[in-house]
């Protein structure tokens, strides 16, 4: 079974705060998810590179930081490779109040959109549908976090996750690796 947002956000917090990173675990992960989409090297360990210098300008980070970093790494590209579209943004659980939510979606909002333009040099010349989600993104980063705590505002707030998560998955097909066939995939090459 998975490990429950609350408990991987905090277990984040409590890592970034121990090494005085003032950075949200949201913001991390929406960092890495926008590198991984944005199509970084994942082979031996290069995306650290692009993520530390957004994280802590560049500097190593403390060896359980740097850990849960690469858990949450590898458990993210799993997922976003993940046919059944197992991936969603790391963001604090439906018990928490709406503002705090809508305002985490916010900060992972904005961190993806630094890292896809940091590792992604084309984006400019990406597919119409990947442009006008990033111009969308961009809108969803600047939203106000002053919302009633009502079911309108839940359900546009499941919108505006959906469309961040489905978002995300648009980008890594267009710019992410491209996956090996699998053996017995009738499309692989016959030898």
């Amino acid at each position: 079974m998975a490990t429950p947002p609350s408990l991987c956000i905090e277990k984040l917090k409590q890592a970034l705060d121990s090494a005085e990173i003032g950075q949200h675990p949201v913001e991390v992960h929406g960092a890495l998810v926008g590198l991984i989409c944005g199509g970084v090297n994942q082979a031996k360990l290069a995306w650290q590179k692009p993520l530390l210098e957004l994280m802590n300008d560049g500097q190593a980070v403390s060896t359980e930081l740097q850990q849960l970093i690469n858990e949450l790494f590898q458990d993210t590209a799993t997922r976003l490779s993940d046919a059944e579209f197992g991936f969603t943004p790391l963001l604090p659980e439906e018990e928490e109040l709406l503002s705090l939510r809508l305002e985490c979606l916010a900060l992972w909002v904005q961190s993806y959109l630094t890292a896809i333009a940091l590792i992604q040099p084309k984006l400019n010349g990406a597919s119409t549908d990947v442009r006008e989600i990033i111009q969308d993104l961009g809108a969803i980063a600047q939203v106000e976090f002053d919302v009633s705590d009502d079911d309108e505002s839940e359900a546009a707030f499941i919108e505006l996750h959906e469309f961040v998560r489905m978002a995300a998955i648009l980008c890594y097909s267009e710019f992410g690796p491209e996956m090996p066939l699998d053996e017995e995939s009738p499309l692989a090459p016959l030898h």
